[in-house]
């Protein structure tokens, strides 16, 4: 990691920089995918699933059968702990329900507003070396809280044409109701357009590499609703003298091992704590099966010293974390101070990981700096609102004066007649 010792706040700038995407080289064959899956539908999906996965698909949904066996093949214990995080993602979600409000604005004029689910929604699981089974729990099972009619799947399938067991029994837990064998930039686009087998969706949610990435990006230039914007995984961890160097950089390194293109960040303003994090950050990253994967993390990743708390605070909302992990003996008075952060982890023993598999929270958020407008993903993520009015005769009559002159003033003659026909009458 690279250590900087009391920046100036002009620099602040600098370090706060992500590693760039590079998804302006992608763009061409990003875009000749979708134009593809458009235009040929199902055919130019199993043609993309024989070019990129490597798998000849005759059907590209499973089937109801495949779906019961696969899940069945999950091992007790991971059976164990992912019903365990269903339970609490599913009870904190559930308190997430929005109240419709219903207000009278003056006598005779009457506002409400009504909370509605999406209707069909679709979630992008990546698979490969690291199959997240964990991220379906998270996607699925708030959008069948609000609601959701159809709660479709896309993830690519195996060497052998399968799907992982784990992301097949957490779909059977959470609600997921068809999955279908597609991954890739073509998987976004067959839940953006619809194909004979893959019905279009209203919202898209999920991570994935940079061709998913620019997949999501493309088609929400076309009105196709997204989550969020992505980019790399992130941690931030403000620490003080009394934190373990051994935790600090155990979450370091939980953070680094997602992708060669994370980053992590260590604020404090302790010495004493940057040289014991970095001993025991190359103590452990030895034992790493993603060793190699980390290290290239840490590479763009950097020790922060600031002076003073005051300091932290203000390089944080700077930063604007996706996570950020307050490891000091008073927590919560630095988190009362904290602006733009996408989830926020108070103590010693609140690792960054509980929060991306159990303790209920979600862990689709924004990264990139997007949490300074950004929230993570919530159960209203799947909902949209209508809001309604419903006037009086006796309400016009109070209220449709100061219509007539402001559209008056506004030069719209028509929207004043709509008004004055009624008052007239």
């Amino acid at each position: 990691m690279n250590l900087h010792e009391y920046p100036k706040r002009h620099a602040w700038g600098q370090l706060c920089r992500r590693p760039e995407l590079e998804l302006a080289f992608l763009e061409g064959t990003v875009r000749n995918i979708l134009t593809r899956v458009r235009q040929a539908g199902d055919e130019a999906l199993k043609e993309f699933s024989l070019k990129f996965d490597h798998v000849q698909l005759t059907s590209l949904e499973l089937t109801a059968e495949a779906w019961k066996l696969g899940a069945q093949r999950v091992d007790a214990g991971v059976r164990a702990a992912i019903e365990l995080a269903a339970t609490n993602i599913r009870t904190f979600h559930a308190a997430q329900k929005p109240v419709d409000i219903r207000v009278e604005t003056m006598p005779g004029v009457v506002c409400w507003r009504r909370s509605v689910p999406l209707q069909n929604v679709g979630i992008y699981i990546p698979g490969g070396s690291a199959p997240l089974f964990s991220t379906v729990l998270m996607l699925a099972i708030p959008a069948r809280l609000a609601g959701c009619h159809e709660v479709l799947l896309c993830t690519p399938p195996q060497a052998d044409g399968t799907i992982h067991p784990a992301i097949l029994f957490a779909a059977q837990l959470a609600g997921v109701t068809r999955v279908f064998k597609v991954g890739g930039a073509q998987a976004i686009g067959a839940l953006a357009y619809g194909t004979a087998t893959i019905p279009r969706v209203d919202k898209i949610f999920g991570p994935g590499n940079q061709y998913v990435t620019a997949a999501k990006q493309m088609v929400s230039q076309q009105g196709v609703a997204i989550d969020m914007p992505a980019g790399p995984s992130e941690v931030l961890i403000i620490a003080d003298d009394e934190a373990r160097p051994d935790f600090v950089a155990a979450d370091l390194l939980a953070q680094a091992e997602h992708g060669a293109d994370s980053q992590v960040m260590l604020v404090t303003t302790s010495r004493e704590l940057t040289e014991a994090v970095q001993q025991e950050i190359e103590k452990q990253v030895r034992s790493l099966p993603r060793k190699d994967v980390a290290v290239q993390a840490l590479k763009h990743s950097h020790l922060v010293m600031l002076k003073t708390e005051a300091e932290i605070i203000d390089f944080t909302n700077a930063y604007a974390p996706e996570h950020l992990i307050i490891n000091t003996a008073h927590p919560q008075k630095i988190a009362d101070r904290i602006l733009n952060a996408g989830s926020v982890f108070l103590g010693a023993y609140t690792p960054e990981s509980a929060g991306d598999y159990a303790s209920g929270t979600n862990h689709t958020l924004p990264t990139n700096g997007y949490a300074r407008a950004w929230s993570g993903v919530t159960l209203e993520s799947f909902m949209k609102t209508i809001t309604y009015q419903h006037i009086t005769r006796e309400g016009l009559q109070k209220l449709g004066p100061a219509v007539e002159i402001m559209a008056e003033a506004e030069s719209l003659q028509a929207h004043k007649n709509a008004v004055t026909i009624r008052l007239n009458a």
